[in-house]
């Protein structure tokens, strides 16, 4: 391509092993060691340094069975810390809007922005990117420049597997025989939107490979298969056609609800209904590919182009694993909205569920056990908005108090050191 033409394209931010990297910023000391972030109470794996990848430790696997292992080999764990990681996201996303009008969150460390530019003039703008946030967060971050948000998750995933990249990876400085060598690599399961089960079937036909998806006829595959793998096969060819609505964070570990409003919001009841259907939005993606959540971020934030710009965030735990709308709703309210400040115009907010696990896959103590009609409220909310359309039924928005906070184990804790004065981190200079 000429890289003098202007092309609009959609840039991928995301963290490189975000939980490790949040980790780092306040423990330099951990920097190049083999580390590992557990889930809420300690229970298994979820995020892994490359060094931790490296010595071979799996992905889920539970504490208890690594510990001691993790102890002659020199492999560090520390418990999940979502309020450093929500903190931390939070001034993520900020910088972000910095460089583009539209910045759409994906998940906790992932983020599309659409940019304007000749190809150089865009891959000058994802290293200035780089550069601001190892700056400013002390997090490093990989970028994928694309003319479809699939294509830039793809080569947002080359840039962090190619040191040479240095971090950037973009579209436009591949030729096509080049692109197909680079699609071909790829396995179809890899695709955005593809996933496990597709793929089972995908190999049935004989696609087995990115470049082997894309170049299939779309239509027919629509009617074999769905809508969403025809969108995925004419994304891969360069097509803008999903948005992260139409994807779940599965694979993520996270699921994501962020929307920008019509109008402004300035007051608390407001707030209240707004992440309140923001939440209930999200429980509905969790159960729809079963799963349970036990932790979540929110956010609140006026516009980023207009002074003073003002954020809240919050991030915490659920006191067992969930997909219980009521309880999701109750948490996240009854924690965000007490920082929000009355008269500020907000324009954007968004819900994040974090820590899934398939459900059924753990057992409660029956002590602890939730009311059991509640298991039954989020399908029939389900059932009632497909029969009766989105949105005809939902949990009410006010006069929900804080359930208890019950301390859940978490043993090895790193400072929550940008949400805590008491422990903010300390310089000692020789």
């Amino acid at each position: 391509m000429n890289n003098a033409s202007t092309v609009r394209r959609f840039a991928l931010v995301d963290v490189d092993s975000c939980f490790v990297a949040c980790e780092r910023v306040f423990h330099p000391e951990l920097a190049g060691v083999p580390l590992v972030v557990l889930s809420n109470n300690d229970g298994c794996v979820v995020a892994r340094s490359r060094e931790a990848k490296n010595m071979g430790v799996p992905m889920g696997i539970a504490w208890f069975k690594l510990r001691e292992w993790a102890g002659r080999h020199g492999l560090v764990a520390r418990s999940s810390n979502y309020e450093l990681y929500g903190s931390m996201s939070s001034r993520l996303m900020t910088v972000l809007s910095e460089f583009s009008a539209t910045t759409e969150v994906y998940s906790l460390d992932e983020a599309f922005l659409q940019l304007r530019g000749t190809p150089s003039e865009l891959v000058a703008t994802a290293r200035e990117i780089r550069r601001r946030i190892a700056h400013d967060l002390g997090l490093p971050v990989s970028v994928g420049i694309a003319p479809s948000r699939t294509l830039a998750k793809t080569f947002c995933h080359g840039a962090k597997d190619h040191p040479r990249l240095a971090g950037v990876g973009s579209y436009d400085q591949y030729s096509p025989e080049a692109i197909d060598a680079i699609l071909d690599k790829i396995p179809a399961r890899d695709v955005w939107g593809i996933g496990r089960r597709i793929a089972g079937r995908l190999d049935g036909l004989g696609i087995t490979t990115a470049l082997q998806l894309r170049d299939s006829d779309p239509r027919h595959m629509r009617t074999r298969f769905s809508v969403a793998t025809e969108r995925a096969i004419r994304e891969l060819r360069g097509t803008d056609c999903v948005t992260i609505a139409d994807r779940d964070a599965a694979r993520t570990g996270q699921v994501m609800f962020s929307r920008s409003f019509s109008t402004p919001v300035t007051t608390r009841d407001q707030m209240h209904q707004v992440i309140g259907i923001y939440a209930q939005q999200a429980a509905t993606r969790l159960r729809q590919q079963g799963s349970t959540t036990a932790g979540f971020w929110a956010f609140a934030s006026t516009s980023a182009f207009v002074e003073p710009f003002h954020q809240v965030s919050i991030s915490g735990h659920f006191e067992a694993p969930t997909a219980d709308p009521v309880s999701i709703v109750k948490q996240i309210t009854a924690a965000l909205l007490p920082r929000m400040t009355p008269g500020l115009k907000h324009v954007r907010a968004g819900v994040s569920l974090l820590d899934l696990a398939p459900a059924g896959a753990q057992e409660m103590l029956e002590l602890f056990a939730p009311d059991p009609r509640l298991t039954v409220i989020g399908g029939l909310v389900d059932k009632v908005n497909k029969n009766c359309g989105r949105g005809a039924v939902g949990i009410g928005h006010a006069g929900l108090a804080q359930p208890p906070d019950w301390q859940m184990k978490r043993d090895i804790l790193s400072e929550r050191a940008t949400t805590h004065w008491a422990e903010l981190a300390s310089v000692s200079a020789r």
